[in-house]
């Protein structure tokens, strides 16, 4: 039977206020899915459900075969900020826009990154230990480190390094912005140093904090040449994606005491190796792609996605938070 309807695939993750947005339209027919669906079997919900016109997702891969299954595919919107995983140039050619959240998750993704610096340099892991062991009295062996007037520089000034730099700020660090995309005025305006050689700026550097996006530019950033510009008593913080920073070279630089320690929320492979050797360190603290996963955040990444898809089929495209813009002309 023929219907008017707007088919969307959606993740199990949404949140129930954007649930609720979705409810309240007659026009659209939805469908559910695990948020932790495999490619192969989400492309075979695609293609058991086609026609479908759009979809809310986590990490899910969207590729060309993704986008020739669904027959109808309008927008594709992801639940959070980073798009890897999609195929952009995929959807431009034919003209669909791909929509993230904006700046939904942007103030959690700051606090993880802030509350690592803060957990590496109180070395709470270490002191937690002491306790635990009942060796309250080598407490003096394992002295923790202000970040009061420490040197941080932030990689990325967009929706989360302008809120990372911020929260740094409020605690009396030093703020360095390293961002070939900012310019430099925009940069000091906001009261930071801008920096335009990074390699200069990390022997600086008591806290790395990266929020960049992943490109092929940025694959590899920190390797063992860049991780070798910073001091042994620094630390490294990775809240943006897995493969910026070589975890190989890492973790060479952290078992040399290259490098003080390491927070990372991502890994080059998700879920990560337990075999992974920066499992094994004590300097290392992790967390599994969580930074930009609070309850909070997921609900307004659900209301963010969902009015995302709504403001394509009523013809006016949120383009504020479309990656390929230029399909919209602009």
């Amino acid at each position: 039977m023929a219907t008017n309807k707007k088919k969307l695939l959606l993740s199990e993750s949404l949140a129930p206020p954007a649930r609720a947005l979705l409810d309240a339209r007659d026009d659209i027919e939805q469908v559910y899915f695990s948020h932790m669906l495999p490619n192969d079997e989400f492309l075979a919900l695609v293609k058991k459900e086609a026609p479908v016109n759009g979809w809310t997702l986590g990490a899910t891969r969207i590729n060309a075969e993704v986008i020739d299954a669904a027959q109808a595919l309008d927008v594709t919107a992801r639940i959070g900020v980073g798009y890897d995983a999609v195929d952009i140039p995929e959807h431009t050619k034919r003209n669909i826009p791909v929509m993230i959240a904006g700046t939904a998750n942007s103030p959690s993704v700051a606090e993880q990154a802030m509350f690592m610096m803060l957990w590496l340099a109180k070395r709470s892991s270490e002191l937690d230990t002491v306790v635990r062991g009942g060796k309250w009295f080598d407490r003096m062996t394992t002295v923790p480190y202000d970040i009061f007037e420490k040197t941080v520089v932030i990689v990325g000034f967009g929706r989360i390094g302008t809120r990372t730099a911020k929260r740094c700020d409020a605690m009396d660090m030093t703020v360095l912005i390293y961002d070939p995309f900012v310019d430099n005025a925009a940069i000091e305006a906001a009261g930071y140093e801008a920096v335009d050689d990074l390699d200069k700026a990390l022997p600086r550097a008591d806290f790395v904090s990266i929020h960049c996006p992943k490109t092929p530019d940025t694959v590899g950033m920190f390797n063992k040449d860049r991780l070798a510009h910073m001091k042994a008593t620094a630390y490294l913080v990775n809240t943006a994606r897995g493969g910026i920073v070589d975890e190989a070279d890492l973790h060479k630089a952290l078992v040399d005491k290259k490098l003080a320690g390491a927070g990372l929320d991502v890994f080059a492979e998700e879920p990560v190796n337990l075999d992974n050797p920066l499992l094994e360190l004590d300097n290392v603290i992790t967390s599994p792609h969580m930074a930009g996963v609070t309850r909070e955040a997921l609900s307004r990444m659900g209301v963010n996605a969902v009015k995302n898809i709504l403001s394509v089929f009523d013809g006016k495209p949120n383009v504020e938070n479309t990656i390929n813009k230029e399909i919209f002309g602009g």
